[in-house]
């Protein structure tokens, strides 16, 4: 059955109380949306929303207390509201680690890229559900939101329903979006439907009927007023907290309703759903592939994943239009497309680096498994996506390439300096740089049978010489000694991670016997070893190399050899060189500093 506009409205108002009295027992929050869009979450869910086969994602975060309202109202044990923004209890920007949030949201139009990566998922998987998603003007006005909305109708995403909150305030005042956001929409391949009155149920209701037999994702316009009904409505006061307690009490009073209460419950006994995706992935074991001479990381890369994808391993790849430079489109490489039905195992993001990590946050939320690519550099583009994978314990893998100044030609704004030590500082990210065909296989097999943290594995463009990891020797551990020194007294330590593995042996080979390499593919790894392990293979003057931002080395080196300033145009070699990847140098330079 379908609640009529009474019912909705009854509905409605116990959801603004629930919610307004959340806010006051926190003391924080936002009034604004809360009162402004209850009636397009309410319609949603009572009249559209199938449990356990739809999505809903509030991108626009900051009504976290209206969605939380919802979700105690559906029958969702979820705790007690009064936990709102309490240690311990509801956040304040929903969280996929509460019962019924289907997106970590509040950094605006992550929701929107997430919702993408949900309706594109249920293509793939063959799954009838729609994905809501109900964004704000500042959601609209983030480049990744424009991003994903094109990626969208370009895939003709028909399960896909956005519904803007159009109340034409932000923060500083009017909304700085654009001028004609349904042209644009319409331009993007979207069905568009134009001023929707969203405190209307007929008005919402009709539009959701449409939107649900489109034969194209739909957007829908709900004109409405921030902080509607009370005395800052209209106004950017009404975002936060914009009234006091005594005018909150009195709307909170005014909107309880036993009989949207009662209606709730009945709607909550009605409801089914299914459990949470299940993150695991069964992982065939695959050989490690042999090689020798000089070869890139990326192309090692590229001929483990060619053998995961041709054993039938369930994963979801992609590329933000550089797949045949990273490695991540290979033989086995089969391109989803709408004629195709959506059945491959490949996705062209197109130039859209942030979009696609928002997307790969959908997919894997889904219960699927992407890997996404890009060169190291234009990692920056994605950091806030990354960022919520890792805050979401989801498991979604980044492949990036071209990862140092050895990119060379390019020049300066294509060669990573920053960007390895940015990503290992990201909390819950693990983060491989390989240098070998053992260590590209333990990133690619550690990443994919993950089920609560994001991978990032970081391959080199240029080739170079393979130094192979000992049969005695634990590449899991994080950090393992890939070199042992020729005497028993090791004096010097010498550490580094992919390209700059093989320099670290030639310069062991300038120093003398008493000098061991360990190679570092996994920092997170290996810093969770134990203090014996680490001192184990920590021994003597311990010297970090990295063709990257050097202080963070400072953990475990005595001294580090990196590189804190950007590169320059010229021959890769060149320039790998010439910013003090030089193993004379750096020989001449420990010594000095040892004065042996």
């Amino acid at each position: 059955m379908k609640y009529d506009a009474k019912d909705l409205t009854d509905m409605a108002n116990a959801v603004r109380a629930n919610a307004l009295r959340a806010v006051r027992s926190a003391h924080s929050g936002h009034i604004g949306i809360v009162l402004g869009a209850s009636d397009i979450i309410t319609s949603v869910y009572a009249n559209f929303m199938h449990c356990g086969s739809d999505r809903f994602v509030l991108s626009a975060g900051h009504g976290s207390a209206m969605l939380y309202s919802v979700l105690k109202l559906a029958g969702y044990d979820i705790g007690d509201l009064t936990s709102f923004r309490k240690m311990g209890g509801l956040p304040g920007h929903p969280e996929m680690s509460i019962p019924g949030v289907d997106a970590t949201t509040g950094p605006l139009g992550q929701g929107v890229g997430m919702a993408v990566g949900y309706a594109i998922a249920h293509k793939i998987q063959k799954k009838p559900g729609k994905v809501f998603c109900l964004c704000s003007d500042g959601d609209l006005m983030e480049g990744i939101s424009a991003e994903a909305i094109t990626f969208a109708g370009r895939y003709r995403l028909d399960n896909l329903i956005l519904l803007w909150d159009d109340n034409r305030i932000s923060i500083d005042g009017v909304a700085q979006t654009d001028f004609q956001i349904p042209m644009r929409m319409k331009a993007a391949g979207w069905n568009v439907l134009k001023g929707v009155d969203g405190h209307d149920f007929a008005q919402i209701n009709r539009a959701l009927d449409i939107a649900t037999k489109s034969g194209r994702p739909t957007f829908i316009q709900c004109k409405t007023e921030i902080g509607h009904d009370s005395s800052v409505a209209g106004t950017a006061v009404a975002h936060g907290l914009g009234i006091g307690d005594i005018e909150l009490d009195d709307l909170i009073q005014k909107y309880t309703s036993l009989r949207g209460e009662t209606l709730w419950n009945a709607y909550s006994q009605s409801r089914v759903c299914c459990l949470a995706p299940d993150m695991h992935i069964q992982t065939p074991m695959v050989d490690v592939i042999k090689w020798s001479g000089d070869i890139s990381t990326r192309k090692l890369s590229a001929k483990y994943l060619q053998e995961l994808l041709f054993n039938n391993i369930n994963l979801i790849g992609g590329s933000a239009d550089l797949g045949g430079n990273t490695g991540a489109r290979v033989e086995s490489s089969v391109h989803i497309t709408t004629k195709n039905n959506y059945t491959g195992n490949y996705i062209n993001y197109g130039v859209r680096e942030h979009a696609m990590g928002a997307i790969m946050n959908g997919i894997a939320a889904a219960g699927l498994r992407p890997y996404g690519s890009t060169f190291l550099a234009f990692s920056d583009y994605m950091r806030p996506a990354i960022r919520i994978a890792a805050l979401s314990k989801l498991p979604v893998i980044y492949v990036f390439s071209h990862d140092s100044v050895a990119v060379g030609e390019d020049g300066p704004t294509h060669q990573p300096i920053e960007q390895l030590a940015s990503l290992r500082l990201i909390p819950n990210l693990n983060v491989f740089r390989p240098c070998n065909s053992t260590e590209v296989a333990y990133a690619w097999q550690t990443a994919v049978q993950e089920t609560s943290r994001p991978s990032a594995i970081i391959l080199s463009r240029q080739d170079f010489p393979q130094i192979e990891t000992p049969t005695n020797a634990n590449a899991g551990r994080g950090g393992y000694i890939i070199m042992p020194a020729n005497k028993r007294d090791v004096k010097i330590t010498l550490i580094a991670t992919g390209s700059e593995v093989p320099l670290a042996v030639s310069v062991a080979g300038l120093i003398g016997d008493d000098v061991q390499v360990v190679s570092m593919p996994s920092v997170e790894i290996f810093r969770a070893q134990s203090d014996e392990y680490k001192q184990q293979i920590m021994r003597g003057f311990v010297v970090a190399i990295e063709a990257a931002a050097s202080s963070p080395w400072f953990e475990f080196a005595d001294a580090v050899v990196g590189i804190d300033k950007f590169g320059f145009s010229g021959d890769g070699k060149t320039v790998y060189k010439q910013m003090g990847m030089d193993a004379n140098a750096i020989a001449t330079d420990i010594l000095d500093k040892i004065k042996r």
